[in-house]
């Protein structure tokens, strides 16, 4: 290197965290396609990741989990998750010893630049970004939600566990009675259910308007698996459409709480006469 960086020149946005884990720990969570779209605030980090126009991930990394977080500008680009997270591992993912991380973006076009250290070992990367391209807005408001649960996110493993995985669809249904929250599945194995009880131990509200049954394809649900194994809690709403969102609590390294939604669009049915 020649000495100048970024740092000391113009940049757009800079931050630095003391362990590079904390960061890569909730990407983790929404990395099932490579490119995301990274949304810099002065709130903090939103990356987002989609699939198909009927799925999308957010995973929000508030400032106050950063040492140092400076924004000179609001800007968005893409970024190859793959790529990013590689680097934020390179002294793998497995170490016990602790990464410090500095991440620059000099504006429009510019690259992503990463400084990782241990053990007085300095690593620079700079990772591509390209012009980010509009991302979905599935127009999800809490005024528009009609039934929600929040549980202990183990009780939702399970139960995502228990899916019988042959099958295309998941019917999740919510009501005020009886089976309050159900999953189900049908595949080769039969049909199977997955029943929590809004008074179990697990969970700790169960708010249910009216009775409320969607199916969603079993392909789109599969990737919050990743978050749902990183999360301590989960939220679970619906809205009036049927569309569903996933809300997982997630705990880094050092005990900082960071979040992380999917949103998924109910699997459409077509009569065979409109077909």
């Amino acid at each position: 290197m020649d000495g100048t960086t970024l740092e000391d020149e113009d940049y757009t946005f800079l931050a630095k965290l003391g362990n590079a884990r904390n960061l890569s720990h909730i990407l983790k969570a929404i990395h099932f396609k490579d490119v995301a779209t990274v949304f810099v605030t002065e709130n903090g980090l939103k990356v987002t990741v989609e699939d198909a126009k009927c799925l999308q991930a957010n995973a929000f990394i508030q400032a106050t989990v950063f040492d140092e977080y400076d924004v000179h500008e609001e800007v968005n680009f893409c970024i190859n998750l793959n790529v990013l997270q590689e680097c934020l591992t390179i002294f793998g993912s497995s170490s016990i010893m602790t990464t410090s991380l500095k991440m620059v973006y000099g504006g429009y076009g510019s690259p992503l630049t990463l400084t990782l250290e241990e053990e007085n070992i300095t690593t620079d990367c700079s990772i591509k970004t390209q012009e980010s391209e509009e991302t979905l807005d599935f127009e999800f408001c809490a005024a528009n939600v009609v039934n929600k649960i929040i549980m202990k996110a183990d009780c939702l493993r399970d139960a995502f566990n228990e899916l019988d995985h042959t099958s295309d669809v998941v019917e999740i249904t919510m009501s005020p009675q009886k089976p309050y929250f159900r999953l189900s599945s049908s595949g080769y194995c039969g049909r199977t259910d997955n029943d929590i009880h809004k008074d179990s131990d697990m969970v700790e509200i169960f708010q249910c308007s009216e009775p409320q049954s969607n199916q969603y394809r079993l392909s789109l649900l599969k990737p919050s698996v990743k978050a749902v194994n990183l999360a301590s809690k989960v939220c679970i709403r619906m809205d009036h459409r049927g569309f569903l969102s996933f809300q997982y609590m997630i705990k880094n390294e050092s005990g900082q709480i960071c979040f992380v939604e999917y949103y998924c669009c109910p699997d459409e049915k077509f009569d065979e006469e409109d077909v």
